[in-house]
């Protein structure tokens, strides 16, 4: 696939995302997708993505994680986005706060056979912490 094909997958994967339609998340991640969220040890398929980020976006009234840029190269895709969102759930051992979270992410996501493969996520948890302690 082109690389603009590749980003207009990543594209309307986040776009389901911000839509809360996770049921449609499968049809853009590949039966192998392995998600490696900061760390080395992945969550595997898209249920195991759509498991560990649920409970995420749980924690938060009203968030949106808009794509703010796109870049491709090969089979790698790299999306800058900026979640944002009131914390008004249990988040990481953090009671509701009622405070406004706002960071950003960077993914890097990987396509094989027109479906993202490989997708690593890099934020900054201590900013996290800080905003809502």
């Amino acid at each position: 696939m082109t690389t603009e094909a590749n980003k207009a997958v990543v594209q309307a994967f986040y776009d389901a995302i911000n839509r809360r339609e996770f049921d449609l998340l499968a049809q853009y991640c590949h039966s192998d997708l392995k998600f490696y969220h900061q760390m080395d040890t992945p969550h595997h398929g898209v249920e195991g993505f759509v498991a560990s980020e649920k409970q995420n976006f749980d924690a938060f009234d009203d968030w949106t994680m808009p794509i703010v840029e796109l870049i491709a190269e090969g089979d790698k895709v790299a999306a800058y986005l900026v979640f944002q969102g009131i914390h008004s759930g249990l988040h990481q051992g953090v009671p509701a706060t009622g405070k406004k979270l706002r960071f950003s992410l960077l993914m890097l996501l990987t396509l094989k056979d027109g479906k993202i493969i490989e997708k690593r996520a890099h934020f900054d948890r201590m900013d996290i912490r800080n905003q809502l302690a």
